[in-house]
């Protein structure tokens, strides 16, 4: 039986419609049976719910959702002994800034640095939980009429004192390529500070209307911020302040010791740009991208990528 169809019931809610698709999941906005409250519902498809590494990630994610409870942070509500594995959140109105962005292009300072500070509230909370998003992205922050915003989608948190999960899907353990702090792309897992330079990512694309590095696939853009620095903001537009371009490059180090220690540090420069402290950086000469003879090696690694593994799928079927 398809659960996603209107009028399906899960439990004491009734589906209502299909709000959006994942890989591994139906989002759903389902009216609750006895007293008519409207909530979002997180449905795995059956196909990847017997996945036991799946399985142990929607566990972890269920568990961070129902231990949160902040304005800027969407809230899940526990249910006891569900018939199958779902989440029960809280219906946000809204649009996510990804569509606010698509209507938009780049936004007006102010209204960026409004939203960018609300992410920033958002992830001082959980990051004081013990709680690392690792997934901050335009696709994860709802935005309302009055710009306040909600994060969403724990799938890839990790929790302080938690077992690491590993996961099959390169996607899924590491986040989004435009959006990933340098660590991220050396396997690290990360900390408080990663999601920091996610926040820096955003921010810069609201001001600038495009993200820092690009190329042209996903291994390019994330290795391009092992090697390169982005751009600095004033350089694709000059009227960005000075102040609001320096905190927004120190959000972005690729080092992490080199970063706003937290969120709440760099919100607090956005609020107060007087207090920004200035640090010496390469010019636009001494920042020239890395010569692509730099960059064969990591190519040809790539290259190889195909070949190991038709390698290994052949020497399985020898010994199968």
């Amino acid at each position: 039986m398809d659960l996603t169809q209107p009028g399906s019931r899960i439990d004491d809610y009734t589906v209502e419609e299909v709000i959006a698709r994942t890989q591994t999941s139906s989002i759903l906005r389902a009216r609750e049976v006895h007293n008519g409250g409207i909530f979002t519902i997180k449905l795995p498809h059956l196909e990847v719910e017997g996945d036991l590494h799946f399985y142990q990630r929607f566990l972890r994610e269920k568990s961070i959702c129902e231990s949160l409870n902040h304005p800027a942070v969407v809230k899940a509500f526990p249910k006891r002994e569900p018939s199958r594995n779902y989440i029960v959140l809280e219906f946000t109105e809204g649009k996510t800034l990804r569509q606010v962005l698509h209507e938009h292009g780049k936004l007006p300072v102010e209204r960026a640095v409004r939203i960018a500070v609300g992410i920033c509230e958002a992830l001082e909370y959980i990051h004081s939980q013990g709680v690392v998003h690792r997934d901050v992205k335009p696709e994860n922050i709802l935005v309302d009429a009055e710009d306040r915003i909600k994060l969403i989608d724990f799938g890839i948190a990790s929790q302080a004192g938690a077992r690491r999960v590993t996961f099959g899907k390169f996607s899924q353990v590491m986040g989004t390529p435009d959006y990933i702090a340098p660590e991220q792309v050396r396997g690290k897992r990360g900390d408080a500070r990663t999601d920091v330079y996610s926040a820096g990512v955003i921010l810069y694309e609201m001001i600038t209307g495009e993200t820092p590095f690009s190329g042209t696939n996903p291994f390019v853009v994330m290795n391009s911020r092992l090697i390169n620095d982005p751009t600095p903001p004033r350089e694709i537009d000059p009227n960005i302040s000075l102040e609001l371009e320096e905190a927004l490059l120190t959000a972005l180090e690729r080092q992490p010791k080199d970063r706003y220690t937290s969120a709440r540090d760099f919100a607090n420069d956005l609020l107060h740009p007087e207090r920004v402290r200035f640090a010496e950086r390469p010019s636009k000469t001494e920042r020239r991208k890395v010569p692509l003879t730099r960059m064969m090696p990591f190519y040809g690694m790539l290259a190889l990528i195909p070949i190991v593994v038709l390698g290994l799928m052949l020497l399985i079927a020898r010994h199968g």
